[in-house]
């Protein structure tokens, strides 16, 4: 009997963590079924990047679905009347960038996709290590929502349920970056920041872009070791 590829939808933002992730799943042979999100993010630019990202790695199919939030002034991706911060290292404070519901909203949808297309597995790039200090890039989140998925879906009371896989969330920075270097990632092709323009890809101050300046420092400085 042929064995088929396992089916993986991975979520694709258009950044450094998430193109990662398509490049490993690519690389480990699954069908792979891109997902990303129109939310209202300010940096919509993204969606531009994920779309070149994803006819790079010839993925059979990039679904890109609009969502409305309930509440899209609650936070600086979605409200341009709130100020992007500059990235604050030493403060445990949840920034204001954190959008409400985003990844339980993102895992929602493709679960939704990953039982109409019968996927085995959906990827999405979190990582608990160098991050912003959301609570929905957590493992116990992860793991929570892993259980979700088992209950909602008749595979997984069936005793084949769809798995939630984040494999960079024990990762650094840099350690993933030497993944994705590991994998043939040109992260040129990626935007990560979140004032990002079509102008201008990358302000260099936001936390997003200082966590990934500081990753690729230290990927390079331990290559020149």
């Amino acid at each position: 009997m042929t064995k088929h590829p396992t089916r993986t939808v991975v979520l694709c933002s258009g950044g450094l963590d998430s193109t990662t992730c398509l490049a490993l799943a690519k690389d480990r042979g699954d069908e792979v079924f891109a997902l990303s999100f129109d939310y209202g993010q300010r940096h919509r630019v993204e969606l531009d990047a994920a779309q070149r990202i994803v006819k790079h790695f010839n993925i059979r199919q990039h679904c890109i679905t609009s969502i409305t939030l309930p509440n899209p002034k609650t936070n600086a991706l979605t409200d341009c009347n709130l100020e992007v911060p500059a990235h604050q290292p030493n403060t445990e404070a949840i920034p204001i960038t954190y959008v409400p519901g985003r990844n339980t909203l993102f895992l929602a949808y493709a679960l939704s996709f990953a039982e109409s297309i019968q996927a085995q597995r959906i990827m999405i790039g979190c990582s608990h290590v160098d991050y912003s200090g959301y609570p929905d890039c957590r493992p116990d989140y992860i793991q929570a929502f892993e259980q979700v998925a088992r209950l909602a879906v008749p595979e997984g009371i069936q005793g084949q349920p769809i798995h939630i896989e984040a494999p960079l969330m024990h990762l650094s920075k840099s350690d993933t970056i030497a993944l994705g270097h590991s994998l043939g990632v040109d992260y040129s092709m990626t935007i990560s920041c979140y004032r990002a323009t079509s102008q201008n890809p990358a302000c260099g101050t936001c936390d997003s872009c200082q966590l990934r300046l500081k990753g690729f420092e230290a990927f390079y400085s331990a290559q020149s070791n």
